[in-house]
């Protein structure tokens, strides 16, 4: 009988990204063990949260000792398979994607952007970056070609869906988008959609609803 995965959270799945680079600060500082107070205060996440999320995977600590940092920070990296790089194309070079490029994630995580798609950018490719950058004419022939599954989509919007069509069609399996439009995809692509209107809108509400309750 094969063993059953266990379905870990989404919200949990998103914390583990955060788990693993505080864990890394405490063991670049010479930490050995952390308890859950002491990630909590480090990462402003409830005690709780952090023991209820552990426990997803098991007996990660001790009562009374904690968690033992180096294995925790191994533990995640093979969670997260962070010894493995993840190839990723960026369709869209305005501002927020240069913003990308100059920055790219392979210095602090296990992915990096390896390819650019720009209308401005000529059909045989130019480099910004240290990063080839092509026009969307070109964008299933390479995507192909170099046999990546996730794309960072800043395009306006108005051409986000026309795309993300092209994007199923040659079997990409994730896409984070920052257009602000709902993208309309087969089960077999995850989109995980970043509107930062709307990240900026929700915070001003908390904020006035924050010193509403204080004046109470």
């Amino acid at each position: 009988m094969a063993e059953e995965t266990v379905k870990i959270p989404q919200a949990t799945s998103k914390r583990l990204p955060l788990y693993y680079r505080f864990l890394q600060n405490f063991a670049n500082s010479g930490k050995k063990r952390v308890s859950s107070s002491e990630l909590s205060e480090a990462m402003k996440i409830d005690a709780a949260t952090i023991r209820r999320d552990f426990s997803h995977f098991g007996a990660l600590g001790r009562k009374g000792y904690g968690y033992d940092v180096d294995y925790l920070v191994s533990f995640f990296r093979k969670t997260l398979d962070q010894d493995e790089a993840t190839d990723v194309a960026l369709i869209g070079v305005g501002s927020l994607g240069h913003a990308f490029m100059k920055y790219n994630f392979h210095k602090n995580h296990n992915t990096r952007i390896v390819i650019a798609f720009d209308p401005k950018a000529p059909h045989d490719g130019k480099i910004i970056s240290d990063i080839p950058v092509y026009h969307p004419d070109m964008i299933e022939e390479k995507l192909t070609e170099l046999g990546i599954d996730l794309v960072i989509l800043t395009v306006p919007s108005r051409a986000a869906q026309q795309l993300t069509d092209r994007l199923a069609a040659v079997g990409v399996k994730g896409i984070l988008n920052f257009t602000t439009i709902r993208l309309t995809v087969p089960p077999s692509i995850r989109v995980h959609t970043i509107d930062l209107s709307v990240e900026l809108q929700s915070l001003i509400y908390f904020i006035k609803n924050d010193v509403k309750d204080s004046q109470l």
